[in-house]
């Protein structure tokens, strides 16, 4: 499916949507839009995940291991997933 869409901004988002294009970070201002949207689903993704985490951290039972073992835990899953 093929959207085209357009969307109102301000004068200073204008501004700041063409130095984004002038930096040359981008080529147009439809890049610039699909990589927000991009980043936003990256985003989106990424925030379930930790709600989905802190529920079952909040759900598990009580761990006799000390913060600082479960601290290990957590970055060593956290470098699995993200590197």
């Amino acid at each position: 499916m093929d959207i085209t869409a357009r969307a109102a901004c301000s004068v200073c988002m204008e501004r700041w949507i063409r130095s984004r294009i002038a930096s040359g970070d981008y080529g147009n201002d439809s890049e610039y839009v699909r990589d927000l949207i991009r980043r936003d689903q990256e985003r989106s993704t990424q925030l379930r995940i930790l709600e989905e985490e802190i529920r079952e951290g909040l759900e598990s039972v009580t761990s006799d291991a000390t913060v600082k073992e479960i601290w290990a835990e957590a970055e060593q899953r956290h470098t699995a997933r993200h590197g």
